[in-house]
């Protein structure tokens, strides 16, 4: 039997007031209500297109993120349920950022060039990944949105509000068609 596609969540634009609160613990009771869930992630990171995407994002306060860089054009899909950063490296790299609740809206960030994460897969069992160059930025970026931080947060605040000054123009733009 073929299985249906699911339907993509609707992603949050800023400044929703939910992206700026810090979501909350997978407890086990979650854990039935997570597949079709991280399927929807999913099928809206795809559609955007994108390479992460956090819970917050598409209205659902729990530390749980979707990452799919594509190495190769072929899918490599990461759920992370309940990240957490354990280690960063002391060497910074920038690099262009870009966010599904920011579209069309980039900056140059500056983060620990590497990461060690502990994290739950779907299953339960805990897991530990040790990342660097793009996917270690994704991890950083997903997890500062379980922690309501968006990229922008790590800009100065002229900077912040030209961003959110140009989204908010592009998305009145969009709605008077």
């Amino acid at each position: 039997m073929q299985r249906l596609a699911t339907a993509p969540l609707s992603i949050i634009i800023a400044p929703d007031p939910r992206l700026k609160a810090r979501a909350r613990v997978v407890r086990a009771e979650d854990r039935a209500t997570l597949p079709p869930l991280i399927e929807g992630m999913f099928a809206a990171m795809y559609a955007a297109p994108g390479i992460g995407l956090a819970a917050p994002q598409v209205g659902v306060s729990l530390r749980l993120l979707v990452i799919d860089l594509q190495p190769e054009d072929k899918p490599a899909p990461l759920v992370l349920i309940n990240p957490e950063i354990l280690a960063t490296s002391e060497e910074r790299v920038t690099r262009e950022e870009g966010c599904l609740s920011l579209p069309n809206q980039y900056a140059d960030i500056t983060r620990p060039a590497r990461v060690s994460v502990r994290y739950s897969d779907l299953a339960g069992a805990a897991r530990q990944i040790a990342a660097e160059g793009l996917l270690a930025a994704c991890l950083q970026h997903e997890i500062d949105h379980l922690n309501g931080i968006l990229f922008i947060d790590h800009l100065s605040p002229l900077k912040r509000n030209m961003i959110l000054r140009r989204l908010a123009k592009e998305q009145r733009q969009k709605a008077a068609g």
